[in-house]
């Protein structure tokens, strides 16, 4: 690295810093991308893509288990969650290629190591406490991620007491967990443990299973869980996790009364904490607002050419948010014509358990709170020709509308395959959408995608099928 000046430096090779660090060369910088371990991040490596290979072998084995019922015979399914585990960090090896190969196609620099702001326009970069390099740029762009919370007397130790990295390549199939945390993350674990026989107890401080979402999507969501063979405690507190020598004793706490279980594992699933230390952000003014960078609608710092994206700013703490900030600020800082702020509220969210759960916009509650008359359609996968012909009859698309002018104010689904669903509203959203241009859609027969017009239609009285 004879040169060692740039136009850009991303700090973090994650799916905000890979995605900005292309996007920049395309538009003709001279870019540089540093990262201290994975190309892709934790999400490519240890996050989104090796728990969808795991969650795809217990789809498999689910549907093994129910051969018969669609007149096919498979014997007794077994499984080998070493062989299930292997093939899942394969899937993460071969995108993590993928990422390198991208970042050469379009001949970004990669520096292997810890990169560091030595004030404005200077980044270090060292790698096992020695120096590597000592960059510059006009342009930087924090993307340092961010990784699993602790909480305090409840912390991790990778053998009893797990992370998702640890639950995502366990030793051990145990024969019963807890999982802290209805969240995304928890409750794909539970799902995927829950499936293999693994006796699974999940605990919510809230007072419902996946507390962001709808609460009537939440309502069916916990009572598919329990029916599925999960216990599921909401509205109850970790108070002590005691560890013994191959299992955890936990404490719980509901309305004042304590109960002691007992566990070969526990899985704290408990949000995340963002990757900040050691980034010499007090050697600029960059400053941070309730733990996290703060910046403005183009992701600008208080300091001039240092940026910030994806798990280190506000959320939604989510690999395509993130992705889509590299976007804006690369091009706010090439100069493109009519770059747009982004609009969280056209953020799809998404949790592949099963049944699947995701969702766009203003839930039903909160757009009752910001004060719209709302008008809500729903339609059930039962009243669906597709889903019934796939067995799929469990589920529900729910649609909300501004009664007075008939925008597209979010949309809520539960059901199979409803991850890729969603993504008809987010574009409707995107869009701008009303009711009647929705209605006006064709939606093609037989498919599932039936019931998002169905439920459009609902909402106004219309409804055909149910």
């Amino acid at each position: 690295m004879a040169d060692n000046n740039y136009d850009l430096i991303v700090i973090g090779a994650g799916p905000g810093g890979y995605v900005a660090a292309i996007r920049g060369a395309q538009l003709g910088l001279k870019v540089a991308v540093v990262e201290k371990a994975h190309l892709g991040g934790i999400c490519l490596n240890w996050g989104c893509i090796p728990t969808k290979a795991l969650l795809r072998s217990a789809d498999i084995y689910r549907e093994i288990k129910h051969a018969k019922e669609y007149g096919l015979s498979a014997g007794e399914p077994g499984f080998d969650m070493a062989a299930i585990v292997k093939r899942s960090r394969g899937v993460a090896s071969q995108l993590a290629g993928g990422v390198k190969h991208l970042l050469k196609k379009n001949k970004v620099t990669v520096v292997d190591g810890h990169g560091r702001l030595n004030g404005p326009g200077k980044v270090k970069v060292e790698k096992d406490g020695a120096p590597v390099a000592d960059l510059t740029a006009k342009n930087i762009i924090i993307a340092t991620g961010a990784r699993a919370r602790d909480l305090p007397g409840l912390e991790s130790d990778g053998k009893l007491i797990w992370t998702y990295r640890q639950a995502m390549t366990p030793d051990i199939t145990p024969k019963s967990l807890l999982v802290v945390g209805s969240g995304a993350i928890g409750i794909e674990f539970a799902s995927f443990y829950n499936t293999f026989g693994v006796k699974t107890t999940v605990v919510e401080v809230m007072d419902r299973v996946l507390p962001v979402e709808d609460a009537e999507i939440s309502a069916i969501a916990l009572k598919s869980f329990k029916a599925q063979g999960m216990d599921v405690r909401v509205a109850t507190n970790v108070k002590a996790l005691k560890k013994n020598a191959n299992s955890v004793t936990v404490t719980l706490e509901k309305g004042g009364k304590t109960e002691e279980i007992t566990v070969d594992r526990v899985i704290m699933a408990v949000g995340v904490v963002p990757n900040l230390e050691n980034l010499g952000l007090e050697t600029t003014k960059v400053k941070l607002e309730r733990g996290r960078i703060k910046t403005d609608e183009y992701l600008r710092t208080h300091e001039p050419g240092i940026y910030a994206i994806g798990d280190v700013v506000a959320p939604p703490w989510l690999a395509h948010k993130a992705s889509h900030e590299g976007v804006i600020c690369v091009e706010k800082i090439a100069g493109v014509k009519d770059v747009h702020p982004l609009n969280t509220l056209n953020i799809p969210g998404c949790t592949y358990c099963t049944p699947q759960v995701a969702s766009v916009g203003l839930s039903e509650e909160k757009a009752k709170e910001k004060g719209y008359e709302v008008k809500v359609g729903r339609f059930p996968y039962i009243g669906n020709g597709k889903a019934i012909a796939m067995g799929e009859t469990e589920g529900l698309i729910k649609t909300v509308f501004d009664a007075k002018t008939g925008e597209l104010l979010g949309a809520h689904m539960i059901g199979a395959e409803v991850t890729e669903l969603i993504q008809g509203y987010v574009v409707g959203k995107t869009l701008e959408t009303t009711e009647a241009e929705l209605m006006h859609t064709v939606f093609a027969h037989p498919t599932m995608s039936e019931m998002m017009h169905e439920s459009v239609l609902d909402a106004y009285g219309r409804a055909i099928h149910f």
